[in-house]
């Protein structure tokens, strides 16, 4: 499928960002690699050079995520968020805030499933328009490619992706 390497990016509202990207895998899979720390530090790195130090996933309503990305210079970069809703193998919501960035956002993943290929749509509700610009501006467009990349190489690779 043409669109699979393609990430698309888009700014709904003044406040959103939505990415979207097709992966050639069950959405089950596509959900287990976005929430098994194992997984996500194999994939979840952003631009080439940076790794994940720390993936903690407490995966429950309530429950709390953190990750920690080290780039090769020794400058790290934290993230940490609660998840709001969890409906397995196709929507979960979250709030998300930086270390080093003031103020939360609000985190909408929801994978389709149609034919053996997965949709995912990734929205970002920021706190405000220059919190979504200055996000824009900082490069995420590339290092969320980047790591879907890499998702989509991984999904290639699992033994059951039929399954």
């Amino acid at each position: 499928m043409d669109n699979t390497r393609t990430l698309k990016v888009a700014t709904p509202t003044d406040r959103e960002i939505m990415m979207t990207r097709v992966f050639d895998a069950p959405r089950k899979l596509v959900f287990d690699a976005m929430n098994d720390p194992e997984l996500l530090k194999r994939w979840l790195l952003g631009p080439p050079g940076w790794s994940m130090v720390v993936c903690e996933v407490d995966l429950r309503v309530g429950g709390a995520f953190r990750h920690v990305w080290r780039r090769e210079d020794g400058t790290e970069m934290g993230m940490r968020g609660v998840y709001r809703e969890i409906v397995p193998p196709e929507r979960i919501s979250r709030t998300e805030s930086f270390d080093d960035y003031p103020g939360e956002s609000l985190a909408t993943i929801v994978l389709t499933e149609q034919g053996g290929t997965t949709t995912l749509t990734l929205t970002v509700q920021y706190p405000s328009k220059e919190a979504r610009d200055a996000t824009l501006a900082s490069g995420m467009e590339r290092g969320v490619a980047a790591s879907y990349d890499r998702l989509a190489e991984l999904l290639a690779s699992t033994p059951s992706r039929r399954g």
